[in-house]
């Protein structure tokens, strides 16, 4: 997934229960696009920037790590003036984005990470832009190559 040019302008949508490894899941996702140091939870200061470099630490592209968890009314959105990052080149990452209902910008990729105690976790992803369908599209060319995870959904909006 990090290897893929369009998901540094893209928003994704991290969906899941408490404890399923969203912040887990963009850990290892930012660490993969040349992120360096700590990477923190955004629960608390509800967005965390970060900056992808390239192997000569050159700028690929900014990143912002939201979680929502604390907003009790989405015009908190607009509040903290969170409009014009997501209007801004860069990769979007958001942790609980009902709580912003309204307030965001339709998904490029959307991934529902559900936890089965038999079988691990399972992420089903939906994509809703031309973008996050090349990104959905390169995911599931990765995953036929790999026996054990599966691509279980595709929706592209109109």
């Amino acid at each position: 997934m990090a290897q893929q040019s369009e998901l540094l302008n893209a928003y994704l949508e991290l969906e899941g229960n408490l404890g399923a490894g969203k912040t887990t899941f963009v850990r290892h996702l930012l660490q993969a696009l040349g992120v360096k140091g700590r990477i923190k939870s955004p629960t608390y200061a509800v967005v965390e920037p970060h900056e992808a470099l390239d192997d000569n630490g050159e700028l690929l592209a900014a990143i912002w790590h939201f979680d929502f968890y604390r907003f009790n009314d989405p015009e908190e959105f607009e509040e903290a003036g969170f409009r014009d990052l997501f209007a801004s080149q860069g990769l979007k990452i958001s942790e609980w984005a009902q709580q912003a209902e309204g307030r965001l910008p339709l998904p490029d990729l959307k991934l529902k990470i559900t936890v089965n105690d038999l079988d691990g976790r399972q992420v089903e992803a939906s994509a809703f832009t031309p973008r996050g369908l090349s990104i959905l599209q390169s995911l599931q060319i990765a995953f036929a190559s790999n026996s054990h995870l599966s691509a279980s959904h595709v929706h592209v909006a109109p």
